[in-house]
């Protein structure tokens, strides 16, 4: 059985770079009168695809943990996790302002949570960056990917089986 995790956790991480970009779009088109407020909500929709994503991509994670830790140092998948449960609470947390943006009564006090969420979105990006890099640390640093061989069973970690980095063994020299 291959592992999900790595199959789900590509959505939030693309959502984080899409979206500041259509906040950005859909608060200067409704700024210039060009969209109603209501446009908003494709944001704010966008933005609460991305926590489902997120949160979807977490509960995999955890599930994955235990056979990646026959292979991944535990301290390497805890900056990830860390990682996570941070850009989950970022998410969340500009989840709520975008929506927030919807409540209120005055055009320029929305126009401008408006405003402060879309940043909030690209601090969102930035939390997100941290999470794919502590995740492909946990890959192509730590060997993550051997946590599952082609049959779907555990493989060992390349040292454990004598590998070196070119993928043979280190005593067959081809010096002769």
């Amino acid at each position: 059985m291959d592992l999900l995790h790595p199959k789900i956790v590509h959505f939030p991480i693309a959502l984080a770079v899409l979206i500041p970009v259509l906040a950005a779009v859909v608060w200067a088109a409704w700024r210039r009168e060009l969209l109603p407020r209501r446009a908003w909500w494709l944001v704010v929709g966008a933005q609460l695809f991305l926590v489902a994503s997120g949160f979807i991509a977490m509960r995999s994670g955890e599930s994955d943990e235990e056979r990646a830790e026959r292979v991944v140092p535990e301290s390497a998948i805890e900056v990830h996790e860390e990682a996570a449960k941070v850009f989950m609470a970022g998410a969340f947390v500009v989840l709520l302002l975008a929506g927030g943006t919807l409540l209120l009564k005055k055009e320029r006090a929305a126009q401008t949570v408006a405003a402060v969420s879309a940043l909030g979105m690209l601090g969102v990006l930035g939390l997100g960056y941290r999470v794919g890099q502590a995740g492909g640390a946990l890959v192509y640093e730590h060997g993550a990917a051997s946590a599952v061989s082609k049959a779907g069973s555990a493989a060992m970690p390349a040292a454990e089986a004598g590998e070196g980095r070119g993928g043979k063994h280190d005593d067959d020299d081809d010096d002769d």
